[in-house]
């Protein structure tokens, strides 16, 4: 079965940077939108940034002009680059993919809603 393998997360300081990256396990075929959303403790799941498979993309207002979602298709990764970040940016981060085609033997499968399993992002002093 597909995966979704984050990676990335840690401790940073306000005002520093991290880099998130998540990609899926097994013989991928195509990937349609790819995107991260955070859920802090005690808030419901929120969307932080998505971009489909031609590049465009949406950010959550809290972190325009900070953030940067980036693709490569070749390796079917997604990327969430973090700057300036804020105590208000501590959450746990989930990569998600709307859908995807894999090969599954001889055939191609297409499945929906795929999550990472979430990666800790802490921004303290």
């Amino acid at each position: 079965q597909v995966q979704l393998v984050e990676s990335g997360g840690g401790l940073v300081q306000p005002g520093g940077s991290l880099r998130l990256s998540c990609a899926p396990s097994g013989s991928i075929f195509s990937i349609n939108t790819m995107g991260w959303y955070r859920q802090a403790p005690g808030k419901q799941r929120e969307l932080v940034a998505v971009i489909t498979r031609r590049g465009r993309t949406n950010y959550a207002d809290s972190v325009k002009g900070r953030f940067a979602i980036s693709r490569d298709n070749a390796k079917n990764t997604v990327y969430l680059q973090m700057n300036s970040l804020k105590p208000e940016d501590t959450a746990i981060y989930y990569c998600n993919v709307d859908s995807l085609t894999y090969y599954d033997v001889t055939r191609l499968v297409t499945d929906y809603d795929y999550w990472g399993q979430g990666t800790q992002v802490t921004v303290s002093s």
